[in-house]
């Protein structure tokens, strides 16, 4: 049996550069050896940087992470507008920009809040069945209905005049697409505008800064080093408080016997979500209160 079957937890991976999220997992398939692999928050090819792999039993968290923000570092250029949004896509307009610092800082402020987007057509998004960049693929446009999404702060940290590029820092909510966010802007500025790169820097609690790359997946992997790199499944639910278990209360607990609040030292009042943990501190799941017990909302066991 390969030793790493066994093994559960969180890979934060920095995609690189021309791969999907996708092409990411069926790597690591291959790399660690494991079948039962997920990611959570899908990046476009030309991005890089945050991408959380679940491994083993935590893929069951790959949709429920509490931690819903995201960061990213986003260059871009005033003056063009392409299919894409992004600097990949096909040239549709060129305009002479003359924007300075000022006017893009005023015309940035309109598209922080909560804010209303049209999903680009080269996007994951699904219509009757089918992904918007597939029908896009095929010389297909199709109408679109706009999404609310909510954009906590936008920093320009270099804008040069001259040549009319620039980078960015959005701090965003799941779903909101920065290559429209950009295109918004060069809509407002009356230039058009494209997104040149892409950097997640945050995603869903991990920090690119804590995140391994490929080849240093590989180079752990090829040195029997997984079991101590690898992030306990308990790390994505940090904003959650905990419910610890004694001896007796950990086998009631995972035979399905619900407890009562006074039982765990918890308050039932509140419609919080727990991280529980048994006697040995193992990361049991998830529960909530209902009717004055605690009632599983996930296992992890």
């Amino acid at each position: 049996m390969n030793a790493n079957e066994s093994i559960t937890g969180i890979l934060p991976v920095n995609k690189p550069q021309g791969w999907t999220s996708f092409d990411v997992v069926a790597k690591l398939r291959g790399v660690l050896k494991i079948k039962r692999l997920g990611h959570a928050g899908t990046l476009d090819p030309m991005a890089t940087g945050v991408l959380p792999v679940f491994v083993g039993k935590a893929t069951k968290a790959c949709d429920i992470l509490p931690d819903t923000k995201k960061v990213y570092t986003a260059g871009f250029k005033l003056g063009i507008t392409t299919d894409t949004l992004d600097i990949t896509g096909e040239v549709l307009q060129t305009k002479q920009a003359s924007a300075s610092r000022g006017q893009l800082e005023s015309a940035k402020a309109q598209f922080v809040g909560e804010i209303t987007q049209l999903p680009p057509m080269y996007s994951a998004v699904k219509v009757d069945g089918k992904r918007l960049y597939q029908l896009a693929r095929e010389g297909k446009t199709v109408e679109r209905k706009p999404r609310k999404c909510v954009v906590h702060s936008i920093e320009i940290t270099a804008f040069d005049e001259d040549t009319q590029q620039g980078e960015m820092t959005i701090c965003c909510e799941k779903g909101t697409y920065v290559r429209t966010v950009i295109d918004d802007i060069g809509q407002a500025l009356g230039t058009g505008a494209v997104m040149t790169s892409l950097v997640r820097t945050y995603s869903g609690g991990f920090d690119i800064s804590t995140c391994l790359t490929i080849e240093q997946i590989e180079q752990i992997c090829a040195q029997g080093r997984l079991a101590q790199v690898i992030m306990p499944t308990h790390k994505a639910f940090e904003l959650y408080e905990d419910i610890h278990l004694e001896q007796r209360q950990t086998a009631l607990y995972k035979n399905g016997v619900k407890l009562y609040a006074h039982q765990v030292n918890a308050d039932s009042k509140s419609d919080k979500t727990f991280r529980v943990f048994g006697a040995e501190g193992e990361f049991l799941g998830l529960a909530a209160f209902e009717n004055e017990m605690l009632r599983s909302v996930k296992n992890f066991y």
